[in-house]
């Protein structure tokens, strides 16, 4: 090669030197404050279970439930397909995946009531109950991925015994062996970011008291109020909030009915694609961007009970809102009722398998450097790409074996284009 070309300069290094020196604080608060998605699986959904009533049986029980929906229903894939309204090439392999999810993991992540739907008598032995009982299901092997309680709120009416439930709840599981990987605490009904410093400071104490490495214990924060979402001096409560968090938020739940009824939506209106529900959402999707806190959608209180033809109804509106959520990058939401759990998946499945092809053959292009497509990719389009194959893969809806017939990658280059994974790498389509 023939010699290179001075370039000139004007600067002295000094002056790189300086900026950089000035910016290092900023750089540190970068990395502190936004240290990106933490790379674990996400859930599609939140299930709640009243304390009481949740049992060994329960997973097994909606899984069990909702398939008999299913057989009633929409027996077969060309029915289901007709109902919520999809293509004829997704017919079939929705329909088999959504069979087999329920059979063998019905729930992702499941939240043990002990707040607005918890109508028990005895709140200290419930709470105990679902220490046992979780304990127990992770030991054998009938766990849901992620599982835990939603406590009371930190409001003076009912502090007292939300700090003692969650007490006898994190001791019942240390007792039984320790706090199994998959735990996670929702803490609803946050107004002020201080009642999330408290949240902290308990979590804290129960480490130090235990044992445990700090900050092992993290939580969801549910946004329910309109304080959550507006400060009265105008800032945005819900990014003090994660800030208060210390690290330890794991994602932001928004609640339908509670936030709807603070702003005095009426009963009827009370949905999920409310425009205050957009609004409040929106809000919560900016503040946890980067943050590596996950924003989590509501739920619809229509459930799919009655005739076939009250079921269908309320399918298409569940299967809609889903598949509204998810196109605005709201990749979780809460099932109230074993009727839903098939349209959560179908929803899910669809979602993924229809852009399946394009997504993977787009980011096999770009990671060969190929040129002449109808898209142009960066590295910012390659790392959502990736994302949502890997999603689609943790979830059900994809199997590796195609995911890296299409996209030429290895699943470990897959992960690289998204960034770090942690925790379970095994994605859980076969």
């Amino acid at each position: 090669m023939g010699q290179q070309e001075k370039v000139a300069t004007s600067l002295a290094g000094a002056v790189s030197e300086g900026i950089s020196a000035s910016l290092a604080p900023v750089d540190a608060e970068l990395e502190r404050r936004y240290p990106g998605d933490p790379g674990t699986r996400q859930p599609v959904h939140t299930v709640y279970v009243p304390g009481e009533l949740f049992g060994a049986d329960t997973i097994r029980n909606w899984g069990d439930q909702a398939l008999k929906a299913l057989d009633e229903h929409a027996p077969d894939a060309a029915s289901f397909a007709a109902v919520l309204g999809l293509a004829d090439d997704l017919a079939a392999p929705v329909y088999d995946r959504v069979r087999a999810k329920l059979e063998r993991e019905p729930i992702e992540d499941l939240r043990i009531d002990f707040e607005d739907g918890y109508k028990g008598a005895d709140e200290d032995q419930d709470a105990a109950r679902a220490a046992r009982l979780i304990a127990e299901a992770y030991k054998n092997g009938t766990a849901a991925p992620y599982m835990g309680i939603r406590m009371k709120c930190m409001e003076e009416a009912v502090r007292d015994r939300a700090i003692r439930t969650l007490d006898i709840f994190l001791s019942g599981l240390m007792e039984a062996g320790g706090l199994p990987d998959g735990l996670v605490l929702t803490l609803p009904k946050v107004t002020y970011p201080e009642q999330v410093t408290a949240m902290v400071r308990l979590l804290e104490e129960f480490e130090k008291v235990r044992g445990l490495e700090p900050g092992r214990i993290g939580f969801e924060i549910q946004i329910e109020t309109s304080q959550s979402i507006l400060a009265t001096d105008g800032t945005a409560t819900v990014a003090r909030m994660i800030g208060a968090a210390e690290g330890r938020a794991a994602g932001l739940h928004y609640g339908t009915f509670d936030y709807s009824a603070c702003l005095g939506v009426s009963a009827s209106y009370q949905t999920s694609d409310h425009p205050a529900a957009d609004h409040a959402k929106a809000i919560m999707q900016v503040a946890a961007a980067g943050t590596g806190v996950r924003v989590s959608d509501g739920s619809t209180n229509v459930l799919p009970i009655g005739t076939t033809e009250k079921v269908h109804d309320a399918w298409r509106l569940h299967y809609g809102l889903t598949r509204r959520a998810l196109a605005r990058a709201y990749y979780q939401g809460w099932d109230m009722h074993p009727g839903h759990i098939p349209t959560r998946y179908a929803a899910v499945f669809a979602f993924y398998r229809e852009g399946f092809e394009q997504a993977a053959a787009r980011l096999s292009a770009y990671a060969a450097h190929r040129e002449g497509g109808d898209v142009a990719d960066e590295p910012a389009s390659a790392k959502a790409l990736a994302g949502y194959l890997l999603r689609g893969l943790d979830c059900g809806a994809l199997d590796v074996g195609e995911v890296t017939r299409l996209t030429g990658l290895t699943l470990a280059r897959l992960q690289s284009f998204s960034g770090p994974r942690r925790g379970d790498l095994t994605p859980h389509g076969k």
